[in-house]
């Protein structure tokens, strides 16, 4: 059920993200869902790689370079969607930002807690 909340949460600060940046358009609620999926499952597996193999760097960057990782991870699932487009680097690379801000909103206000 969890899973199921937190898919959902996702989907909709995908969703607001889209709307309040420009360069960034979604279709629709089916669409921010998918592709909020796509981006962690992109994250979870092509992202954990990159980030294994820029580690040293990732730590001379302080992080830099695995915000770096997920702007890809965004841009990559832009390429392979139709209903989820961005402008370019700059545009997911603010929606990465929003969407992470508007994700912790939802969660403080649904009661969604991370263990």
């Amino acid at each position: 059920m969890k899973l199921i909340v937190e898919i959902l949460l996702m989907g909709l600060a995908m969703l607001v993200g889209a709307y309040i940046i420009p360069g960034v358009q979604v279709d629709g609620f089916g669409s921010a869902i998918i592709a909020a999926v796509l981006i962690a499952l992109a994250n979870a597996t092509i992202g954990l790689i990159l980030r294994i193999f820029t580690f040293p760097l990732n730590i001379l960057t302080l992080g830099l370079i695995s915000f770096i990782i997920t702007v890809l991870m965004i841009l990559l699932v832009d390429s392979w969607m139709t209903g989820f487009n961005t402008s370019g680097f700059l545009a997911a690379a603010i929606l990465a930002i929003a969407v992470s801000v508007i994700k912790m909103i939802l969660d403080s206000i649904f009661g969604v807690e991370k263990k």
